[in-house]
């Protein structure tokens, strides 16, 4: 009598574990290959220090201004005096290009403390203090006007000036960004 060969087919379950394999090693390289490539493209240690910054308020005296550097941009720290929050309060329901009350521009409690983005919201021009109408800034290069909140009220500037982000760490020091 013949012998029947009899053929077994390869186990499946065995190459669909080498597939498995294979392609989780693959994944795992590409992963230990593009980390480096990605935690690279983090900002450094020097980048990172200039994010924030922190700021003694008790050197600006009532009604002053100052202007300092962050993130290589001006920004004005301006004590306001109660005339000019009464003036910014005042203006909060007149007609305006980039409408916000003088309260949403300033934090609760601290509402003589005006930070703003020194930078014109036009063209980025460095307005000046007491040169407008409403007593607030004025931009030399193209004439917009901005209140004593930094609310833009007349010429091209089509917003307010920028608010950075700031917290008080106490009554006398703030931290920006």
């Amino acid at each position: 009598m013949a012998e029947s060969l009899v053929q077994t087919a390869p186990d499946p379950g065995r190459r669909d574990f080498i597939y498995i394999v294979t392609a989780a090693a693959a994944v795992g390289g590409v992963a230990a290959v593009a980390w480096p490539l990605i935690d690279q493209m983090n900002p450094a240690a020097d980048t990172l220090a200039l994010a924030s910054l922190e700021y003694d308020l008790s050197k600006v005296a009532l009604g002053q201004e100052v202007t300092i550097a962050w993130r290589k941009q001006p920004v004005f720290i301006r004590h306001r005096t109660p005339k000019e929050i009464a003036a910014a309060v005042a203006d909060d329901h007149a007609s305006m290009k980039d409408p916000a009350t003088d309260a949403s521009r300033t934090k609760p409690g601290h509402e003589q403390w005006l930070i703003l983005l020194a930078s014109c919201t036009h063209l980025g021009c460095v307005p000046t203090f007491a040169q407008g109408e409403y007593g607030g800034w004025l931009c030399p290069c193209h004439g917009s006007i901005y209140d004593t909140s930094g609310r833009i009220r007349k010429g091209p500037a089509p917003k307010n000036l920028y608010l950075p982000d700031y917290t008080f760490l106490s009554d006398s020091k703030v931290k920006i960004g």
